[in-house]
């Protein structure tokens, strides 16, 4: 412990510890804009500079450790001018068009101008030099960037991807894409973290609410709904309710404001790709083949394993994900019960996913020769309908989804949390595999956070070794343990995002450890509540085997709900091209 001085006062704080921690543990609040705690440090915004006995200059203070003695002033006039004068400067090299950017209101940079107490800019604006990029779900505008390089870092750091770097020097600088490429030739998986960490507009996700809009004008269109898992533990937050509180029925209600046909549920289709990926993971470990069995759920997964890993192509299941499965039904089956045909329907995916548009126009997920699913729109986007509708969501009464599309199992609600796909297929094939019930259907090992969790479970006397994998990074770590023969695995699951799905790139801003707990407990409690807890128990699951399926792993069910994938190697061409 080190004794140092903070505005006069005496503390006793840990070796080691930087400035901005130490203040934080005594609370003394210190703005801050480029950092993130064990991931991006660079100190490169100077918003968090203190002044230090002794030295000749102020200390920024996320990089600053503290030293024996040291004494610390977080608030004196030369703190509070150089703070202020680092934002202007800043603000002199963004693009100020705050009524229309995407992030007004949940701006980082906004708040900090705010909180230092900037009222003008006494910089003449800089030119900027770079174009918006439009090219993937993930858009980047150069002109609000502020090169704190947290979309670097966590791109790099946390899914180990490396689809952004930073280049050139002084007023060209440059945040973006490797060799000067757009982001959809590098192997940017789509997963918008980089988003969630941008404190400025800079990234966002590709706006499809015009065309949503476009499709609820037209007569022509049948236009219907299905919403993902984590949506009801999360939407609310952009209404003012306060994180992971459970708002499933106004969300259905809002939907059929806004002018949707039907509102379906995505959890129905988590029970389908259950169902078939089960089925799927008994038949190759009695055969003892392509182990281990991995998820498909989770696009931004599938193109990171493309990318970087194509020799694990074959192990991963060919189930298509629950938006693919959804799609596939309403375009087939919805559309046969109900004499629509299928070009007519117009089918809008809600999810927090921005991996999830690029999902959708992968022509392999396609059943037909037009995609099943014709617009995918994030939880951001949902709410902007609903606010540009003038819908006053707080007041909305609950409303019930459609069936047969709308009723789900507790397994078919935890795909929204890190091992919940996991947890739910083995709820199912427990009871497929053995014959028996399981009684107990909470594999409570799987159910925390840390990035890869290892257990054992016993299928009728074969010992089998599941592993979730939390965000890319670990997935890498996890996939180069079983390539060295580190690790024995029969059955992976892997999201791409912190927490799962509940902390996905489309979820509100800002989404926190804590949030994201929140948003999980949602889920749990939600799955506790449920009548029907195993996939394969889902009545309208069963109903639709048996009068249009068949059976799983049918010639049928593997047309429309199941799929393949190919290696793509683009970083490698990227390179060769440069």
């Amino acid at each position: 412990m080190l004794n140092v001085k903070i505005n006069g006062k005496a503390y006793r704080v840990r070796e080691g510890t930087t400035i901005l921690e130490a203040c934080r543990e005594v609370g003394i609040h210190i703005p801050t804009l480029c950092y993130l705690e064990e991931i991006s440090e660079e100190g490169s915004c100077g918003v968090c500079v203190v002044e230090v006995k002794g030295a000749k200059t102020l200390q920024r203070s996320c990089v600053t450790e503290v030293r024996e003695g040291m004494e610390i002033f977080t608030d004196t006039p030369l703190v509070r001018e150089a703070r202020k004068l680092n934002v202007e400067l800043i603000l002199a090299h963004h693009n100020i068009d705050c009524p229309v950017c995407e992030r007004n209101g949940s701006c980082e940079l906004q708040d900090i101008a705010n909180r230092v107490g900037v009222k003008d800019v006494r910089f003449e604006q800089a030119p900027f030099f770079y174009k918006e990029d439009l090219s993937a779900p993930v858009v980047r505008d150069p002109s609000k960037c502020i090169f704190c390089q947290r979309c670097v870092n966590v791109c790099d750091e946390i899914q180990s991807v490396s689809a952004l770097s930073i280049a050139h020097r002084g007023m060209r600088t440059f945040v973006g894409a490797p060799f000067g490429n757009l982001l959809v030739d590098t192997p940017c998986v789509n997963c918008g973290q980089c988003i969630m960490y941008c404190p400025t507009g800079a990234l966002t996700e590709r706006d499809d609410t015009m065309r949503v809009w476009d499709a609820l004008n037209d007569p022509d269109k049948y236009v219907v709904a299905s919403t993902a898992p984590s949506i009801r533990a999360s939407l609310g937050e952009l209404f003012g309710y306060p994180p992971g509180t459970f708002v499933r029925g106004k969300v259905a209600t809002a939907l059929k404001m806004l002018g949707f046909e039907k509102v379906f549920d995505t959890n129905f289709s988590a029970d389908l790709t259950i169902v078939e990926e089960a089925s799927e993971l008994i038949e190759r470990a009695k055969n003892n083949e392509k182990l281990p069995i991995m998820t498909s759920c989770c696009p931004a997964w599938i193109k990171f394993l493309e990318e970087y890993y194509p020799e694990f192509i074959p192990n991963v299941s060919s189930a298509k994900s629950p938006q693919g499965m959804m799609g596939a039904v309403v375009k087939s089956y919805f559309a046969e019960q109900m004499s629509i045909p299928p070009e007519k329907i117009f089918h809008v995916s809600v999810m927090p996913c921005t991996a999830k548009k690029f999902e959708a126009e992968r022509r392999e997920t396609w059943s037909h020769e037009f995609p099943d699913v014709d617009a995918v729109i994030t939880t951001r986007e949902l709410a902007q309908m609903i606010k540009e509708a003038g819908i006053d969501f707080k007041n909305l009464p609950d409303s019930e989804y459609d069936n047969p599309l709308g009723e789900y199992s507790g397994a078919g609600t935890i795909f929204g949390v890190t091992g919940g796909v996991m947890e739910a297929a083995l709820r199912t094939a427990y009871d497929l595999f053995t014959g028996k019930k399981l009684e107990d259907v909470e594999f409570k090992p799987l159910r925390n956070f840390e990035g890869i969790r290892v257990a054992e479970v016993m299928l009728d006397g074969v010992n089998m070794r599941v592993a979730v994998a939390n965000t890319l990074g670990k997935a890498r770590e996890l996939l180069e343990a079983i390539k060295s023969g580190e690790e024995k695995i029969h059955f992976m699951e892997v999201m791409a995002c912190p927490g799962g799905c509940i902390g996905g790139g489309g979820q509100p801003i800002p989404s926190t450890d804590e949030i994201i707990r929140k948003r999980a407990e949602a889920l749990y409690t939600d799955d506790e509540k449920s009548t029907v807890r195993k996939s394969y128990l889902n009545p309208w699951v069963r109903e639709l085997y048996k009068n249009f399926l068949g059976e799983p792993g049918s010639e049928l069910a593997h047309r429309l709900l199941h799929t393949h994938y190919e290696k793509r190697l683009l970083w490698e061409k990227v390179g060769k091209s440069n």
